[in-house]
């Protein structure tokens, strides 16, 4: 084989050139691409995925990630709106919804998109007190998404996400909040001891309460049976005098002329018997004495039939 044999190098040139077109005509466009397609420097159309032919040097393919990334922003200085020095930075994320529109309506988008981030910030900041830029930053990172995403979206650029991640205030502020936390840390500590010292007091009365109620209820019940135990020996005290005059009248009742007689003799006899006595002779003294002797004669009587 000649290779300086000019048939040969005409068939080696059209190899190349139809190898050189075919590279230049087929594309194959992953899912997570689109292929901006202009023909002769006018927009075409936007294809993709899978395999698209192009015509070369009449075509030309601009390939676009329709993936999320996400942008830094270095760290800016700005200015409260009650004039206080701060610096911040954060992350912003971001992808591509018309492929035409990234390609045509911007030139540099990561450019573009810090410098655009760094004046919105500075705006956003300027509109906000020292103390709300430090305590609201999910509403500021809403605020500086919107405001973003207002200017992108004629890029045809979705920004899904801003994240503030550090706001450094100045040194007098740090310190100001160094100690604000230390008081904090100080009021908590005495308002849970506090709220300690107040729970064991309430604790301590519930059970001095309690144990006064235990004590009232057991003094009651001892008074109580105390009344019932003295009710009822009343009852039993008075039951047996009842009983016993109950006795007496009965016997009483059943009680002869003789009986009183003698009864009668007794305490006369009793009376008597005392120095200092003095006696008194009824005017039935009479009668009194014929009784005793009657008395007397019967209990002879009684003997004699007894003896015999």
């Amino acid at each position: 084989m000649d290779f300086t044999d000019p048939a040969f190098i005409g068939v080696a040139v059209a190899v190349f050139l139809v190898i050189l077109f075919l590279a230049n005509a087929i594309r194959i466009v992953p899912e997570f691409q689109r292929l901006v397609v202009f023909r002769l420097g006018r927009l075409l159309s936007v294809k993709g995925p899978g395999l698209v032919l192009l015509i070369p040097i009449v075509d030309k393919g601009v390939k676009v990630d329709l993936r999320e990334f996400f942008l830094e922003i270095p760290r800016q200085d700005s200015i409260t709106k009650d004039n206080a020095p701060i610096a911040v930075d954060f992350i912003t994320f971001y992808k591509v919804v018309n492929p035409a529109d990234s390609v045509v309506q911007v030139g540099n988008f990561a450019g573009a998109a810090q410098a655009l981030a760094s004046t919105t910030l500075r705006a956003v900041i300027g509109d906000i007190p020292l103390d709300d830029v430090l305590a609201k930053r999910d509403e500021i990172n809403q605020i500086l998404r919107q405001k973003l995403d207002e200017v992108t979206e004629r890029w045809g650029v979705k920004v899904t996400n801003v994240e503030i991640r550090e706001i450094i205030p100045p040194p007098g502020v740090q310190e100001a909040m160094t100690r604000q936390m230390s008081a904090e840390r100080s009021r908590r500590a005495i308002v849970l001891e506090a709220d300690g010292t107040k729970s064991a007091a309430i604790t301590v009365a519930e059970g001095n309460k309690a144990s006064a109620i235990l004590n009232a209820e057991g003094s009651k019940a001892s008074a109580i049976l105390t009344a019932e135990g003295e009710r009822q020996a009343a009852i039993l005290r008075a039951e047996g005098f009842a009983l016993a005059l109950e006795t007496i009248n009965r016997q009483a009742s059943t009680a002869d002329q003789k009986t009183m007689t003698l009864q009668y003799l007794d305490a006369l006899k009793q009376i008597g018997g005392s120095a200092s006595s003095k006696i008194v002779v009824p005017m039935e003294l009479a009668g009194l004495a014929a009784g005793i002797v009657a008395v007397a004669d019967q209990a002879k009587g009684d003997g004699r039939a007894a003896a015999q």
